[in-house]
């Protein structure tokens, strides 16, 4: 007697940061069962055996791949499973149906069933560590515009002999010389600000070398993992490294330029009604790699006399100038894509 085909699942995972809830449902859509696993190595292993039992699976559908499901997407394709990345349900489905773990968890199952889901970055090569160095780079980056702030706002309301000692300096030169004040005992206004300027002054340094240090690492990251990108006319190492996060370790999971386009808020909105027939501007995408873009453009505009002719020949064909600069930042995303993905 011949043994009836094992039944074909798909998963969907509902990520949270502690807790993983997951939902399987048989090639009819019925849901066969769900369970909940901790964020750990043995949780996915016990997560990975669950659905094994259940089934041969054909793909898990996971919330948030590029956070809290980040771990578990790894795991999964190291053992070989197929994983695609799902929204979470709209507001007006969870406003009728009701909003739980499982529920979220099968509504990721089914929507991998409707192949509405995308194929996740795989977030396990040079490009991830450049984001982790972006990462850092930017929240320092912006410590270090807080404390040079604090800095000379803090002058602005120190004692008469303090400020006119500082407030005609440069900021660097205000930096090196706050950072060398003696404050002595604090017992006075005075001598209260004196330390406090010299905590600012030397936390703007303690960021400033820690900045020298990400971008020396970013630098060699950036040429090693795309020399050709940043051969390119006006890309330099920031705008090279924002592009190459936005497309990830796996830039052919892009099926073709206008999809690296529209990753990037690049490509054209349709915005028509009635007679009228437009397009808009793309607010949506990657906003840094929609930036790269724009200075990569920027840049063109101002040294490349090519750039300059097309875009007042656009302007005379009745364009905005913002209308015609995302032209140009399409052009220069298939550009990109090309270098990326060859």
């Amino acid at each position: 007697m011949t043994q009836p085909a094992p039944a074909r699942i798909t998963v969907g995972v509902d990520t949270h940061a502690e807790v993983h809830v997951a939902v399987a449902k048989d090639n009819f859509g019925r849901r066969l069962d769900a369970i909940s696993v901790p964020t750990t190595p043995a949780g996915y292993g016990e997560l990975l055996g669950w659905a094994r039992r259940l089934g041969q699976i054909e793909g898990w559908g996971i919330e948030g791949t590029g956070s809290f499901g980040a771990g578990l997407t790894r795991f999964l394709h190291r053992h070989g499973q197929v994983v695609v990345e799902v929204n979470r349900p709209d507001r007006q489905t969870r406003r009728r149906r009701g909003k739980s773990d499982p529920l979220d968890a099968e509504a990721a199952a089914r929507a991998v069933q409707a192949r509405e889901g995308v194929i996740p970055k795989a977030g396990d090569g040079q490009v991830e560590m450049i984001r982790s160095l972006r990462v850092a780079r930017a929240t320092a980056m912006k410590a270090r515009t807080q404390a040079i702030n604090a800095l000379k706002g803090l002058l602005v309301t120190a004692p008469d002999e303090l400020r006119e000692q500082l407030r005609a300096l440069s900021a660097v030169r205000l930096v090196q010389t706050a950072a060398e004040l003696e404050p002595g005992p604090v017992t006075t206004p005075a001598a209260a600000a004196r330390l406090g300027l010299r905590s600012l002054a030397r936390r703007y340094q303690a960021l400033s070398a820690e900045l020298t240090i990400l971008d020396t690492e970013l630098d060699r990251l950036t040429v090693t993992a795309a020399p050709k990108l940043l051969a390119l006319f006006g890309v330099g190492s920031d705008s090279a490294g924002a592009l190459l996060v936005a497309a990830g370790d796996n830039p052919d999971r892009l099926r073709s330029n206008a999809c690296f386009s529209m990753l990037c808020g690049a490509s054209p909105i349709q915005a028509s009604s009635g007679k009228t027939q437009r397009h808009r501007l793309n607010r949506g995408g990657d906003r840094q790699a929609n930036a790269a873009l724009y200075r990569i453009v920027i840049a063109r505009l101002r040294h490349d006399q090519q750039t300059r002719d097309y875009l007042d020949r656009r302007i005379r064909e009745g364009k905005s100038k913002k209308e015609a600069i995302r032209c140009l930042k399409r052009y220069v995303a298939r550009e990109v894509f090309a270098v990326l993905r060859p």
